[in-house]
């Protein structure tokens, strides 16, 4: 049956994972730096070598599947009527198939937006607004809009669907390529993101991996299916679902510490869990993901430290007199840089910490109380995560820390976060051999061995 090779071209490394089909076995791991600004499968023969070398009996090489966040990954714009509803619900589609959403707009665009639109690295425009009978003149300003800007990026129309005639006539008129699907919020707070998904990810896979120079490597390791974040979200979806016999976690949170970003990943309903507290606001994804573009290792340390004062920043870091701001800026500048020093190790732990506490703060649910005559009202809006089972990490710095789990500690309830429905007690995981991704590769073709796996190596 012989080898089935993962492969995820990463924004800095290219990672393979080899998975013995006869035996369901993992035979090994191994990573090289990602080389798109030259030809990038020079870093994929680089990682395949040492891959090799390591495993020299590993069997031939039978069927490859590969993933991508290289040269900066998908980039999308959220374009929305109301900033609560519809575009929020134009922001999770597009962070559900994988994308960092870039540029997010609400109501109706003006000549500065469309300025700022035109002048962003964007891949992909989702145009949203109204429901399925309700406000329809907004997207149809807008989509007017769009087609006069001229962006040079396909438009994913996922509004009102009684706009669809004219804004197919608005779009027919030009050389605008345009995808006219389902509304992404067909009925008040209801979420309908699945065919919105699966047009990115076809875009994604015919259009832009094409232009930013991954489709050359589409010879050696076949179609690139889908943007790394989705296949990371996919493993984390099979991992808490399971599989035919094969139970999976339940409820889980996966946290993955990046240089450029901190992606959260939960799975789970996370309704309210007490009858007093009413659900507020836009019906919550089973399958959720964010993403904190601020909060990162190495390309996002400065920003990172615009968020927490130096006096806050000595709740991580036990070292009283650390230049913080420098040390910052060396990891930004040199985004390969690997701490050498006690000292320069905690300060990456402080980082990571703070990547933690801050990204889960935004993902989880809040309560909101509000006094009345009749007494308090309770309102939740997002998710209800104290009940969770499982908290995973992965990301470069969780994977080589020996204090990982104290790490992701931080995502824990906390006293002066009362008000956050962050997990209570959760077991604590770590993907030591970064393999979660090629794992939602994996499990495209075989779940139950791709489960098995991941129950396998998770320590």
């Amino acid at each position: 049956m012989g080898t089935h090779l993962l492969v995820d071209f990463g924004s800095t490394y290219t990672k393979l994972t080899a998975v013995d089909l006869e035996r369901e076995a993992l035979i090994g791991t191994s990573k090289a730096m990602t080389t798109v600004k030259t030809d990038v499968l020079e870093g994929f023969e680089h990682a395949l070598s040492k891959l090799k070398a390591a495993h020299p009996d590993m069997p031939d090489i039978t069927a490859v599947s590969a993933c991508s966040s290289a040269a900066g990954g998908l980039k999308m714009a959220a374009i929305g009527l109301v900033e609560e509803l519809t575009v929020e619900a134009a922001k999770r589609a597009c962070l559900g198939a994988g994308a960092l959403v870039e540029q997010v707009y609400s109501h109706h665009l003006s000549k500065k937006e469309i300025k700022a639109l035109k002048q962003a690295d964007i891949d992909i425009v989702l145009l949203a607004g109204g429901t399925d009978g309700g406000n329809k003149e907004c997207i149809i300003h807008n989509a007017k809009k769009l087609r006069d800007a001229a962006l040079g990026v396909p438009i994913i129309v996922a509004g009102n669907k009684d706009a669809a005639d004219e804004i197919e006539e608005i779009f027919d008129d030009s050389s605008q390529e345009y995808y006219l699907v389902e509304n992404v919020m067909p009925k008040l707070k209801q979420l309908n993101v699945k065919e919105a998904k699966e047009v990115i990810r076809q875009i994604f896979i015919t259009k832009i991996i094409e232009a930013k120079g991954i489709k050359k490597a589409e010879r050696i390791t076949g179609s690139i299916i889908m943007p790394t974040p989705e296949a990371v979200l996919l493993a984390a979806e099979l991992l808490a679902k399971g599989y035919e016999d094969e139970e999976g976690f339940g409820e889980l949170m996966l946290v993955d510490v990046g240089g450029a970003t901190t992606d959260v990943h939960t799975i789970g309903k996370g309704f309210p869990k007490r009858s007093e507290v009413v659900l507020k606001g836009l019906q919550e994804p089973f399958a959720k993901r964010t993403v904190e573009g601020d909060l990162g290792m190495r390309y996002s340390a400065n920003a990172l430290l615009s968020l927490v004062s130096p006096f806050e920043f000595k709740r991580y870091y036990e070292y009283d007199n650390a230049n913080i701001e420098a040390s910052a800026k060396k990891r930004h500048d040199n985004i390969d840089y690997l701490p050498d020093t006690e000292e320069e190790k905690a300060f990456d732990e402080a980082l990571a910490r703070i990547c933690c506490d801050y990204s889960v703060s935004r993902h989880v649910g809040h309560v909101e109380v509000v006094y009345t005559p009749l007494g308090n009202m309770y309102y939740q809006t997002g998710k209800d995560l104290t009940d969770l089972k499982y908290v995973i990490g992965t990301g470069g710095v969780l994977i080589n820390n020996e204090h990982a789990k104290e790490i992701l500690k931080e995502v824990n309830q906390k006293s002066d976060k009362k008000l956050e429905l962050r997990p209570t007690d959760p077991v604590v995981l770590i993907d030591r051999k970064y393999i979660l991704a090629a794992m939602g590769l994996f499990g495209q073709k075989h779940p139950k061995m791709a489960l098995k796996l991941m129950k396998e190596h998770l320590v």
